[in-house]
């Protein structure tokens, strides 16, 4: 089957589409509705403002993965953060204060950028940075979350605020995810997932792609179970192995044309859910949209990097504005290379090129 998916136009220009669909998802809920609707006129409004930037000679990517703590309080099998020290049971160097990320969020609305991605560690763990992005109802916050925190205290919040969307980690089904999670994971996340479907919150599911779970996860019935549970979104990430005793779990060639043609078929039956893979779709897209092409990546302390797999910085948003962040003349540097373009293996093109992206610093 040739799969004609086109990642621009399903994002529409990063934004527009995803406003749409979201739209069209969110007639089930009053709430969720009068949300978007006010949402999706001030994504009109930041559009805007990325074209006058752009016409000054300023690219603004419409997305921004933040990373708000390195803390998580589980152990995931084969976790990246973990493996290369991004991610502790405890504090890490100078992570940035609330005040700070309520600055960021703040440069980020001007410059017109819609979503910010929240990720960690665990973000739950930093109820004041979450405080501060609820005052940004212009942007929406998709939260990585592992869900194991999302019960009684944060449902209220969340409900308020719907500009924070709990986007879960599942593996697959309960065996699945326990094995990787750990026992008793899959059940925290049902009801976690029944009690947001009461309250007709809003939330997605982000899948670890590997050899051993592909074929469950882009099921039919995986998806139309997260669909009938209320999920809005779908996210597909391939794994990214930690140690040459994984790299057999990494999609390969030929497990990423399976999954892009069972999406394929999925995204033509269902067209009420927002599925994407990663960095599988952004080929469609001419390369990596890292680096501030498309996306570009916050750490705990503020340090700007290409993406999350690539954790190299030349600036940090504790020194400088965002808007001479992106300016990074790493990311100019990668954005002119051939890098972004390169095949790649393990779920990232940049990840395993750590001497070519110092080079560039």
């Amino acid at each position: 089957m040739k799969n004609n998916f086109d990642l621009e136009q399903y994002l529409s220009g990063s934004v527009e589409n995803i406003v749409k669909s979201m739209m069209r998802l969110s007639a089930f809920s009053p709430k969720e509705s009068v949300f978007m609707a006010h949402f999706a006129a001030s994504a009109k409004k930041a559009a805007m403002r990325r074209h006058e930037n752009e016409a000054e000679g300023l690219h603004i990517p419409p997305f921004l993965i933040a990373s708000i703590t390195g803390r998580c309080n589980l152990h995931c099998k084969g976790c990246y953060a973990r493996s290369v020290g991004t991610c502790s049971d405890g504090a890490l160097d100078a992570p940035m204060s609330a005040d700070e990320w309520e600055n960021m969020f703040r440069q980020a609305s001007e410059l017109g950028i819609s979503f910010i991605m929240l990720a960690g560690g665990e973000p739950l763990l930093r109820r004041d940075v979450l405080e501060r992005a609820a005052l940004f109802p212009e942007i929406l916050f998709p939260v990585i979350t592992n869900g194991t925190l999302l019960q009684d205290e944060y449902l209220p919040f969340v409900d308020k605020h719907r500009n924070i969307v709990p986007i879960l980690s599942i593996e697959g089904g309960q065996e699945t995810t326990d094995s990787r999670r750990g026992k008793g994971v899959y059940q925290t996340l049902q009801e976690v997932i029944s009690a947001m479907k009461k309250k007709k919150i809003a939330f997605g599911a982000s899948m670890t792609v590997t050899t051993e779970n592909l074929a469950e996860i882009t099921e039919e019935a995986f998806v139309c179970k997260m669909r009938s549970d209320g999920a809005k979104a779908l996210f597909y990430i391939e794994f990214v192995p930690t140690a040459e005793t994984l790299i057999y779990l990494a999609p390969g060639e030929r497990e990423r044309q399976e999954m892009e043609e069972r999406l394929g078929r999925i995204r033509s039956d269902i067209d009420d859910m927002v599925i994407l893979s990663f960095p599988g779709d952004e080929k469609h897209a001419g390369g990596c949209l890292a680096a501030g092409r498309g996306f570009f990546h916050i750490n705990p302390s503020g340090g700007a990097e290409p993406c999350p797999f690539s954790p190299y910085s030349d600036v940090s948003v504790k020194e400088k504005p965002l808007g001479e962040v992106l300016r990074s003349p790493l990311f100019g540097r990668l954005q002119a290379s051939d890098l972004l373009k390169k095949e790649h293996t393990g779920g990232c093109v940049l990840f395993g090129k750590d001497e070519e992206v110092k080079a560039l610093l």
